[in-house]
């Protein structure tokens, strides 16, 4: 089949009175339909839902027909999305699925109610509907909550399982892991955000299929991690990962610690901004160097921040995750000053000054405190942080006192030699040791004539 379901993450906004308006046009034209999904966890969970989906008995021909501006992004799955005043609302005709032979989407699927569609879905929290014009529950097939915003519709056991905080996957776990290696993932970020106990079945079921997670497209992981480890869940999340061994398939092109058992103590991620969050580029920076030192508990962070060991990262995370340049950028970014500020010399005057004029400066420096936090180069973090607050005052990145046509002017050729100069004049501008063009212009001449000899 060539249509595949539309990614959740990059859904258009959908507001409630939209999506009901388009729900009640489908209740008028005869058909069944509920809210469905996501909304209805959120709504059980206290929490503001970001999108509302409809799903609904109509087939996708019958949508298209109700609705003057639709669009058919997985018209095979049953997904339509229909355009209402300034929303788009995702109506997907309840479904049962085939096999997945790909671990990523059924190769056929058929039409169906409101039960079998509950009952193929991912997790039981996931599995819920809501019909917003009913206030009563009472049903002998189902369990039915009333709620403020209507009765949910529950085949699955998800209203327990969201009082317990309890993750678990519907049916056979085993099954709903071999079907969708994604759902692996899922799982973690669920239970991480929500603050849920996987259950035990589903969570020997991850473990098991654990390996299939290389057979996901590095995009779709990728998504998956923004929204696990950029937030303050993240915290939990983590653990898990490794907990899964999970986490050996996203670094598997970097130096194995497959078998190394994550300790929490020294875990330099989980020390990065706790409790608050953080960019996905400095969630994989310090992931990088978490995993890493997990595999070596002996080894110094600086180890792993050389130039040579940032490009092999660089390279290992953009094979595995497809990631952006924007966000390799700022993770190589977080890394690199990271030898030079750490490492065996003192750092000088205008190295920290090029530092903090860095647009990756403050994640390079969230990086040092939780290195900092576990008991190395404290000293030096320390005093490093106080200069940079203090630093933070004056002006960092002064415009050059004399550039390249000033060299040009001297006779000099470009070259490495060209830059060299200009480095130096500025490091020395940046540092006080020239304040004014004609000092600058006559160290530059002095450099380039003591080139010649």
């Amino acid at each position: 089949m060539s249509d595949v379901p539309p990614n959740p993450s990059n859904k258009p906004p959908c507001s409630r009175e939209d999506a009901l308006a388009v729900l009640g046009r489908l209740r008028q034209a005869g058909q069944v339909a509920y809210f469905a999904g996501g909304c209805v966890r959120d709504l059980l969970l206290g929490l503001e839902p970001k999108d509302w989906d409809v799903a609904t008995d109509a087939p996708p021909q019958r949508v298209r027909a109700l609705f003057s501006n639709t669009q058919a992004v997985g018209a095979a799955f049953g997904v339509i999305l229909v355009r209402h005043s300034k929303s788009v609302v995702e109506v997907a005709t309840f479904r049962t699925e085939g096999a997945y032979s790909d671990g990523r989407r059924p190769d056929a699927v058929a039409f169906t109610d409101a039960e079998h569609d509950a009952r193929r879905r991912d997790f039981t929290i996931n599995g819920l509907f809501l019909d917003p014009e009913k206030r009563e529950a009472g049903s002998d097939k189902r369990e039915e909550v009333a709620t403020p915003d209507g009765v949910v519709i529950d085949y699955v056991g998800g209203v327990e399982d969201l009082k317990n905080r309890i993750l678990r996957a519907i049916g056979q776990a085993q099954q709903r892991f071999s079907e969708d290696h994604l759902r692996l993932l899922r799982a973690v970020r669920f239970a991480a955000r929500f603050a849920m106990a996987v259950e035990e079945e589903t969570a020997r079921a991850i473990r098991v299929n654990a390996p299939r997670l290389r057979g996901i497209s590095p995009e779709r992981i990728a998504d998956e991690l923004r929204m696990m480890l950029a937030p303050a869940t993240r915290a939990v999340a983590w653990p898990m990962l490794w907990s899964y061994a999970l986490i050996d398939v996203i670094f598997r092109f970097l130096p194995s610690s497959e078998g190394v058992e994550f300790d929490a103590r020294r875990s330099l991620f989980l020390r990065v901004a706790p409790g608050r969050a953080i960019s996905f580029g400095l969630a994989l920076a310090a992931g990088v160097l978490d995993y890493r030192m997990q595999g070596d508990h002996a080894a110094d962070p600086i180890a792993f921040v050389t130039r040579k060991e940032i490009h092999a990262a660089a390279r290992a995370m953009r094979e595995a995750l497809r990631i952006s340049n924007e966000e390799l950028d700022e993770m190589v970014g977080a890394l690199e000053p990271l030898e030079h500020l750490l490492g065996p010399a003192e750092p000088a005057l205008a190295i920290k000054k090029r530092f903090l004029a860095r647009p990756t400066a403050g994640a390079s420096r969230e990086l040092i405190r939780a290195i900092a936090s576990l008991g190395l180069h404290g000293e030096r973090a320390g005093r490093l942080e106080a200069e940079f607050d203090e630093l933070a005052k004056g002006e960092v990145a002064p415009a050059p006192l004399i550039t390249g046509d000033d060299l040009l002017a001297m006779g000099m050729k470009p070259g490495p030699a060209f830059r060299r100069v200009l480095e130096a004049v500025y490091d020395a501008q940046l540092e006080g040791r020239v304040g004014t063009r004609a000092e600058a212009l006559a160290m530059a001449k002095t450099m380039i004539e003591n080139m010649k000899t």
